[in-house]
């Protein structure tokens, strides 16, 4: 699938190499699934915080906090970045299936 849009050789073009296409891809859908259930939350979220900040570095600052017209800007991404280290970051784990599976174990 993701050779259809040819993403592995936009990373490339990012000088990013093009395989990490595909564990971007698996950590975004499978984490993000993960972050919903509540399993594996601080591990995902430092995975999603790497490719947050690399994406910003990369992609993102040059066209400027706020965009330029023809791209958004990065202030999404920091704000998902600071999610993400928040989620790193804190003990919480109230909601989480990971509490569960911690109790009964």
């Amino acid at each position: 699938m993701l050779n259809k849009f040819n993403i592995s050789g936009w990373f490339q073009s990012i000088e990013i190499p093009g395989f990490l296409a595909y564990a971007v891809a698996t950590v975004e859908l499978v984490g993000g699934l993960a972050l919903i259930m509540g399993i594996c939350t601080r591990l995902v979220s430092a995975l999603l915080a790497i490719i947050l900040l690399i994406a910003t570095l990369k992609v993102k600052l040059g066209v400027g906090f706020m965009g330029n017209g023809q791209m958004a800007g990065y202030e999404f991404d920091l704000s998902l970045l600071a999610i993400a280290l928040y989620l790193v970051l804190s003990r919480s784990y109230l909601w989480s299936l990971d509490s569960l599976l911690k109790s009964k174990a």
